[in-house]
């Protein structure tokens, strides 16, 4: 059920008026618990499957958890899928731990921006100065504004099938070629390559493999203990563990990565593989919404940051098979004002990003507002419905 920050009085005490406003939820409280409930089932616009198993969403405005709601199932299925007799299933908890899917690639940025902040990359330098093995046609003039951006010309994904082991899995990732037809800095592409030789960036500056780069310089300043990749080696309670895929290749997908390219990568990577709760990736956009600081600790510049969230891609086309009406604007590894996600919370300022397994993050500045959706909506098959139709049901309940 939704919570809203409370006061315990006692008898000899009564409350103040801010202290009982504060103890009343907010508003939107149940309409986003409705938009919850609902997609546990078939609905007209998803009429032959649930949109999802479970879902956990959490609301922060003016730094207060408004809301943190949990429904559903983390395991309902098992492989087949087979639908688990209900005494089999795992109920979907406020801090359970979810496969962030591209969720990923907002770490990773803040990463380079980081590098930024201390001098160690230039956004305007072609990737090439920093990692000479980035080679193929035309890639010398992709910079990294353009891979945080998407206008690298590069495409969605690598292959790396077949091959015998991680060192040749990279180099067929640092050797994708462009697109056909493809001009870097021109056209936005969604690509989950950019941030993958992005990750390869951050390990060569840092002297560190990603996953410790991501411990030493972002999880454990910020306190993060619910968020990591390979979550098998550090997570405890593995009920807490949010299923995904329940018909691939790989069985049911229980805390192993479901993005195939960075599973075949060892489950570090860029694109995808970290894991976390809900409760850790609203620190994530809080940190992004103060200007990049949290709880007195600065992370990142407020100048750095501020050119992060600029539109970066004014006037450019899109080019997106799955969203035909989207636009072009972004900023340095966040997505901004994009109404087929962000629903009625859509603006210039608002910034956010989405992963393919049900995962969202929105920062709303005008509202002071952080949002985290959360769903296993590729459980047990992520073509069983549209997780953008969920996102923007939520967003539409909190405007």
């Amino acid at each position: 059920m939704p919570v809203a920050p409370s006061t315990t009085v006692g008898s000899a005490a009564r409350p103040t008026p801010a202290q009982t406003r504060a103890a009343a939820p907010p508003a939107y409280a149940a309409r986003v618990q409705n938009a919850l409930t609902k997609y546990l089932k078939p609905t007209p616009d998803n009429p032959r499957h649930p949109g999802y198993a479970g879902a956990v969403a959490l609301v922060v405005a003016d730094g207060q958890t408004t809301l943190h709601a949990a429904v559903g199932h983390a395991l309902r299925y098992k492989a087949g899928p087979v639908e688990l007799a209900a005494a089999k299933r795992v109920p979907m908890r406020p801090d359970s731990i979810f496969d962030l899917a591209s969720l990923t690639k907002v770490y990773t940025a803040l990463l380079v921006l980081q590098l930024v902040d201390r001098g160690k990359v230039d956004l305007d330098a072609p990737l090439q100065r920093y990692l000479p093995e980035f080679t193929g046609a035309g890639k010398g003039k992709i910079t990294i504004a353009m891979l945080l951006a998407h206008t690298s010309a590069l495409p969605v994904g690598a292959k790396v099938t077949g091959l015998a082991d991680n060192t040749a899995r990279w180099q067929a990732v640092l050797a994708t070629p462009l697109v056909k037809g493809g001009v870097p800095g021109t056209t936005f592409r969604y690509s989950s390559v950019g941030l993958m030789v992005l990750g390869r960036l951050v390990e060569k500056l840092t002297g560190k493999s990603l996953d410790k780069a991501l411990r030493d310089n972002l999880l454990t300043p910020l306190g993060l203990k619910d968020t990591g990749f390979q979550p098998m080696k550090w997570v405890a309670d593995k009920q807490r563990l949010v299923a995904t895929d329940a018909r691939s290749s790989r069985g049911l997908l229980r805390g192993t990565v479901h993005d195939d390219v960075c599973n075949r990568l060892g489950g570090v990577a860029g694109h995808a593989g970290l894991f976390g709760t809900a409760k850790d990736v609203a620190v994530i956009g809080r940190l992004l919404l103060d200007g990049g600081a949290y709880n007195g600790k600065r992370l990142l510049s407020a100048e750095v940051l501020q050119a992060a969230l600029t539109n970066v891609n004014k006037g450019k086309k899109a080019i997106d098979a799955d969203r035909p009406n989207r636009t072009a604007d972004h900023g340095l590894g966040l997505e901004l004002n994009q109404s087929w996600f962000m629903g009625r919370l859509a603006a210039p300022a608002t910034f956010g990003h989405t992963g393919f397994t049900g995962t969202s993050l929105l920062v709303s500045p005008a509202r002071r507002m952080v949002v985290v959706l959360l769903t296993n909506r590729a459980h047990p098959n992520w073509s069983w419905s549209d997780p953008d139709t969920h996102r923007v049901a939520v967003h539409n309940a909190l405007a």
